[in-house]
């Protein structure tokens, strides 16, 4: 069942979401060559404990961290640990904050140091493809036409949508109904509703689509181990207007690619 929210709620999911981007800005400082994944984990649990927070992810499901950390051909859900990163890799940072009763989302990939050009483009088409399906979050399309929206961008410039893995809502609870494919057919699933918050969150591969799920039962990679990128906002749906609640303003002020 979709829980739809009042314009309070909303608001209370926002300022969750401000702490977030936030703790995303203060990460962002740290994201360089000869840095471990463990300590960019450090920095965002104690930027949100710090601002009357939690992480959202820590302890979710057994989840260990308060980062989803992936670096690579690693799609989603990577553990922070003592991998130091260098020139050439990228990495997916993916955060949640609860506060006031409600959660927010977002992620973010880095280039770290000089990456391929392939890789700065499937960058480039990965979040430009979020906006896109974003553009498609208003009231009255259906889920259907965010999927669509972001498959046919991503193909046309030579990628592929990861099928086993989608966006959700979200609200007081981290995964709510509906599930938001990155794929589909336009007018298919859900109507979008006044009140309805969720979380689009196109997962790009360079490669095959395929995935595998490793042995530590989180950590998901492409199946031929060539690149992933991940981009993420949690949005809000009012019948004038469609909000980008989280932010990657405070990234983008202190990271530069």
């Amino acid at each position: 069942m979709i829980q739809y929210k009042t314009f309070e709620e909303v608001q209370l999911i926002k300022e969750s979401a401000q702490i977030l981007g936030k703790a995303h800005g203060e990460v962002a400082k740290h994201v360089k060559a000869g840095v471990q994944t463990s300590f960019l984990d450090k920095i965002a649990e104690e930027y949100i404990r710090d601002h009357k927070g939690v992480p959202s992810f820590k302890g979710y499901n057994g989840f260990p961290a308060s980062l989803c950390i992936s670096v690579n051909e690693v799609v989603v859900h990577g553990f922070p640990s003592n991998y130091v990163l260098k020139d050439g890799d990228i990495i997916s940072i993916d955060c949640g904050v609860f506060h006031q009763g409600f959660h927010s989302d977002c992620a973010y990939t880095y280039p770290v140091g000089e990456v391929s050009s392939d890789i700065l483009s499937l960058l480039k088409a990965t979040k430009e493809s979020l906006f896109l399906g974003i553009e498609k979050a208003v009231f009255g399309n259906r889920i259907g036409d965010i999927g669509n929206s972001i498959q046919k961008y991503v193909e046309s410039k030579g990628f592929t949508v990861v099928r086993e893995l989608v966006g959700h809502g979200l609200g007081r609870n981290l995964h709510e109904s509906p599930e938001v494919p990155n794929y589909g057919k336009r007018g298919s699933g859900p109507l979008l509703n006044e009140g309805l918050v969720i979380a689009i969150e196109p997962m790009v591969n360079l490669g095959t689509r395929n995935i595998v799920q490793e042995r530590d039962g989180w950590t998901i990679r492409t199946a031929d181990r060539k690149a992933s990128a991940h981009y993420e906002h949690t949005v809000a749906i009012f019948k004038d207007r469609t909000e980008i609640l989280t932010t990657h303003q405070y990234i983008e002020e202190n990271y530069k690619f």
